[in-house]
Formats: C-alpha cells, sequence, structure tokens
C-alpha cells in the first residue's frame, strides 16, 4: 500500500468498507495514487457496527476515511480530503479552478445519472422501465464519451497523463457496469460506439493504483445475485 508521506505521517490512517462497494474502491484507489500507508477494515455484512455508527451516525454508509481520530465521509469529499492532505504521488484534481469545478460536476453526474441508472437496471420491477433504465445508461455513455474527448486532450485518462478525479469517480463503476452487462448481454461500452472509453477503461484496469484493489468480477456477479432478487440476476 506505500509509505505513508506528508506532515501527517505520525498519524494512523484507518478506512472502514465494504468490498463490492463502487464507493470504496474510490477511496482506495485514491489512497494508492497518493502512496498511503492505512488499515483496511471489512465492514461488508454489518454496516450498523459500531464502528460505522459511531463515526457515520448521520448516514450510516461507507466509507469512512478516518485521520488520526478524524473521520471523513462520503466518497468524492474523501477523494478531494486525500488529495488535498497528502502531496505525495499526482494531484487528483486540476489545479486550475474552472477544470476543478468541471471535473466535481462530472463525479456528480456520474452519481446521479449513471450510477442510478445501473442500479434501475438491476432493481427494475419489469420489462419497461429496464429498457428505460438501459436507455438513459446509453446516453450517459454517450456524454461521457464527449467528455473523455474533451478532458483528456488526446492523453490517456480523463485527468490527462494519470488518473484523476473524473478517472477515480467512473472507473469505480466499471466493475458494476461489467456485471450489467453479462446479464443483459447489452455492451454499453463498446469500441465502436464509444472508442476512448473502451481503450480508457484497459488502461484504468491495468494502474498500478487500480489492479490489486479492483473487485472480481465474477464474485460481483456472486453478490449481485444475492443483492438484487430481480429476475435480470437469475
Amino acid at each position: 500500500m506505500g509509505v505513508m508521506n506528508g506532515s501527517n505521517n505520525d498519524e494512523y490512517v484507518k478506512l472502514l468498507g465494504a468490498w463490492p462497494s463502487p464507493f470504496v474502491l474510490r477511496t482506495r484507489i485514491a489512497l494508492n495514487l497518493k502512496h498511503v500507508a492505512y488499515e483496511y477494515l471489512e465492514e461488508e455484512d454489518n454496516l450498523n457496527s459500531e464502528s460505522v455508527l459511531n463515526y457515520n451516525p448521520v448516514h450510516k454508509q461507507i466509507p469512512i476515511l478516518i485521520h488520526g481520530n478524524k473521520p471523513i465521509r462520503e466518497s468524492l469529499n474523501i477523494v478531494m480530503y486525500v488529495d488535498e492532505t497528502w502531496l505525495s504521488g499526482p494531484p487528483i484534481l486540476p489545479s486550475d479552478p474552472f477544470d476543478r469545478a468541471v471535473a466535481r460536476f462530472w463525479d456528480v453526474y456520474i452519481d446521479e445519472h449513471c450510477f442510478t441508472s445501473i442500479n434501475g437496471v438491476a432493481i427494475s420491477k419489469d420489462e419497461e422501465e429496464r429498457k428505460a433504465a438501459m436507455a438513459k445508461l446509453e446516453q450517459c455513455m454517450a456524454l461521457l464519451e464527449e467528455t473523455f474527448q474533451e478532458c483528456s486532450k488526446g492523453r490517456g485518462f480523463f485527468g490527462g497523463d494519470n488518473i484523476g478525479f473524473i478517472d477515480i469517480g467512473f472507473g469505480s463503476l466499471l466493475g458494476p457496469l461489467k456485471v450489467l452487462e453479462k446479464f443483459t448481454r447489452v455492451k454499453f461500452i463498446h469500441p465502436d460506439t464509444t472508442p476512448g472509453l473502451f481503450h480508457w477503461a484497459d488502461r484504468f484496469y491495468a494502474h498500478e493504483a487500480v489492479k490489486p484493489v479492483m473487485p472480481d468480477i465474477e464474485k460481483l456477479v456472486q453478490f449481485a445475485k444475492l443483492k438484487f432478487d430481480t429476475s435480470i440476476f437469475k
């Protein structure tokens, strides 16, 4: 996991998470990018554990990053905190205020539209609901393809030469997206329709900060079958 650097190297770093969570994955990638040593505590089947309730009594959600005795909550908030706290490793957010605002906008869009569409397909009650969610997800991919072309400026990632804020926000959803592709037999990221995203996804998966923490797809498939009691996962 690397050596902790920066002004807070005497303070303990701990992460409460669950392996299937894309939001926990974001935090782990950010910590890896910054070469921060941390203890990871799996809370998979126990989100009402004393630790979670103690550190996040309002939302009762993971991830929770504990730096010293201070809890930081919400995945995008944690990624920003990691970027600002540890100066080791590449910057995650751009230095230019406008570019930072653009990156934050797209990560909020990814959560509010892409993630909710993936979830919408999974929990759809009938064919009509499923088709509507899938159509929305395809729109999201088309828009993110355009965004990739604009933000990457011909380089490998949304963040340019290295993984940035949008890469982490969207890349964390690649696992659930691949699971959905497996069950729906629809390729939402395809070399013909989204060539930029298609090659970007390969680079993202292969990155040294991502590869050790990306959940296994078959394991995610089994998790989805247990979690979502709908016909799509039968």
